[in-house]
């Protein structure tokens, strides 16, 4: 599992205790535990009312990036993956900066409904995990406002199967109609969590098309990352890394 998800608490993925645990008030996103919004319109929605345009166009972008990124580990077409995920990611990060945007999204209850148990995405990360196996361990500074620290590893499909998650929860407010819920999670999860991690994500995803046009070699692996010791070395894992974008590119090495 990522270290994203273990040594960074407060950019971990939802869980039922995310400071606003269901069944506890929501509070403010940015750390007022009694919401107090005096000097913000805030964007709302009542209970039973029809999303408005801005909601529909979120809405349509998380469940096509959910859709796009489940189609994509099925390993149908693994020659176009790296390239479709890149557009995918970058479609949401559109969408996550427009709820980032705006003034904090006040959700109709004061406490979180039940949105029922959370979805399994195993499957979805064993199925990312082997169709980038050669590329999947990236490396990022996990805050660049923080003191001065060394790249973490990370791998992109946990990072993709978890903002599946988190983003499939709101979309299970969305469609039972609690429209104002689902802004307020997908608002709320983009700054705490999934907003930085799609950043990451894109930059390891732009990165790597980048060494293959650019004819620039794929770095060899830095001592300590995880990488599931496989019995590949340092240039073996690289060559498969080059090899497997080329090939996906269409271009010759």
């Amino acid at each position: 599992m990522s270290d994203r998800t273990i040594n960074q608490q407060p950019h971990a993925p939802h869980q039922p205790s995310h400071g606003e645990a269901h069944g506890q008030p929501h509070g403010d996103l940015h750390g007022d535990p009694l919401g107090d919004r005096r000097n913000h319109t805030p964007h709302t929605h009542g209970h039973g009312s029809e999303p408005d345009d801005f909601a529909v166009q979120i809405a349509d972008s998380v469940e096509s990036f959910v859709l796009a990124v489940t189609e994509v580990a099925k390993g149908d077409e693994p020659g176009s993956a790296v390239s479709l995920l890149l557009l995918e990611v970058s479609q949401l990060l559109l969408a996550g900066g427009r709820l980032g945007a705006i003034e904090d999204v006040v959700p109709e209850d004061r406490f979180e409904p039940d949105a029922g148990p959370e979805p399994d995405g195993e499957q979805l990360r064993e199925r990312l995990a082997a169709l980038l196996a050669p590329i999947d361990v990236y490396h990022e500074v996990f805050d660049p406002y923080g003191p001065p620290e060394k790249p973490n590893a990370f791998r992109i499909s946990d990072d993709l199967a978890g903002v599946v998650g988190e983003l499939q929860h709101g979309l299970t407010h969305y469609r039972e109609g609690r429209v104002s819920e689902a802004l307020w999670w997908w608002q709320f999860s983009y700054l705490s969590n999934w907003g930085t991690t799609c950043s990451a994500v894109l930059r390891a995803l732009q990165s790597l098309i980048a060494h293959v046009r650019l004819d620039s070699p794929i770095g060899a692996v830095p001592d300590g990352a995880d990488t599931d010791d496989d019995g590949l070395t340092d240039e073996q894992l690289e060559q498969q890394a080059g090899d497997l974008m080329a090939a996906e590119l269409g271009l010759g090495r």
